[in-house]
């Protein structure tokens, strides 16, 4: 309906134009001409402007109205108060300029000025809101708009997990989905999307398959969670790197950053961004075992003393059992006798069941 209202004003408009124009004419041409045909002829020459006009006028009304909805709502929010703020700045600038006198000749000088002096102000005001969108917001009103988003299940400060590509590709977010301790929404921002489609997309093989299992991980969350997983429209293109862009984001929206890179949970903390490392996660929930505790393994080969054995548990870690040389490929029952933690991770001692006993 407004596509037909938006082409049909702009015809009559096209129309009322090139049919009243006509009057503009000077008095000696209309004497010359016959004026009635001119204006039957110049309504339609306005017509047909007027639909080219109303067509061009009614695409880019369609295009702006769909990036209007795929913003986010704290954006749209924060650039309208962007806006204002700028209008209002440049009212009260240019309050003194009206005051001022002007010759005739320069009387087109005052409404030239106080468009430019406008649009400037409200560019300028919509641009600051994308940075210092949320601070403008709480400004206003702390309160009472957070709560609004939340209620509205657009914005979730407290629970919207922002997800990054090496906990994307490593797996273990979606086992971890599956134990029901992740809460909240999960945000996948767009950028990280393209990082994994360039990922795989990849000439490197290894590369190639990393990539295409974070899409597929994606893609099974997506369909198994539904609406707890969202993807992220935010962009920002003066940030170069996807981590930066991760911290932004973070920051903008009060989410948590889930990852399983040591480096960006550095960075992220040092600015103050709450941070779930999937790694830190895995460490604590190793099981702790103290001596005398039994362990069933398989000896998987022979260690470096003469009558060593070494094993694995489940998590990786290095299991040395005293006597265990013997037993190379054997499933085996020992016993712990100490534990330690070594910059490379933790390694268990162990003898067996039967050294144990004696």
């Amino acid at each position: 309906m407004i596509d037909a209202v938006i082409i049909i004003s702009f015809i009559l408009a096209g129309a009322g134009t090139g049919f009243h124009g006509v009057d503009l004419l000077p008095i000696q041409t209309l004497a010359e001409i016959n004026s009635q045909g001119l204006r039957w002829v110049m309504l339609g020459v306005g017509s047909f402007l007027g639909l080219i006009l109303g067509l061009l006028a009614q695409s880019t009304y369609r295009r702006l109205e769909a990036q209007v909805r795929s913003m986010p709502v704290e954006a749209l929010l924060s650039r309208a108060v962007g806006l204002v703020v700028g209008l209002l700045l440049a009212n009260l600038i240019l309050a003194p300029l009206f005051l001022l006198p002007f010759p005739d000749d320069f009387s087109f000088f005052k409404p030239l000025t106080a468009i430019m002096v406008s649009i400037i102000f409200a560019y300028t005001g919509m641009t600051l809101s994308d940075t210092h969108g949320r601070a403008l917001l709480r400004l206003i009103s702390p309160n009472n708009i957070e709560s609004s988003l939340l209620a509205e299940g657009t914005l979730k400060p407290a629970a919207s997990k922002v997800l990054d590509t090496s906990c994307v590709i490593d797996g273990r977010i979606e086992t971890l989905m599956h134990t029901g301790f992740l809460e909240g929404q999960l945000l996948v921002p767009q950028f990280v999307i393209q990082e994994l489609q360039t990922i795989a997309d990849s000439s490197n093989d290894q590369k190639r398959v990393r990539g295409r299992r974070g899409l597929d991980i994606l893609n099974s969350l997506r369909n198994e969670y539904g609406d707890r997983i969202k993807i992220h429209p935010a962009d920002y293109e003066d940030i170069a790197t996807v981590d930066a862009k991760l911290v932004r984001l973070a920051q903008e929206i009060n989410g948590t950053l889930v990852t399983n890179d040591y480096n960006l949970n550095k960075v992220a903390s040092f600015h103050q961004v709450e941070v779930l490392n999937i790694n830190d996660l895995a460490q604590a929930l190793r099981p702790t075992y103290l001596p005398g505790d039994f362990l069933n393994l398989k000896v998987l080969k022979e260690g470096k003393e003469q009558t060593q054995g070494v094993g694995y548990l489940e998590d990786g870690t290095m299991v040395v059992i005293e006597d265990g040389r013997t037993f190379v490929g054997k499933q085996l029952r020992v016993v712990v006798t100490s534990a330690l933690q070594t910059s490379a991770g933790r390694m268990i001692f162990a003898k067996t069941e039967a050294t144990a006993n004696v």
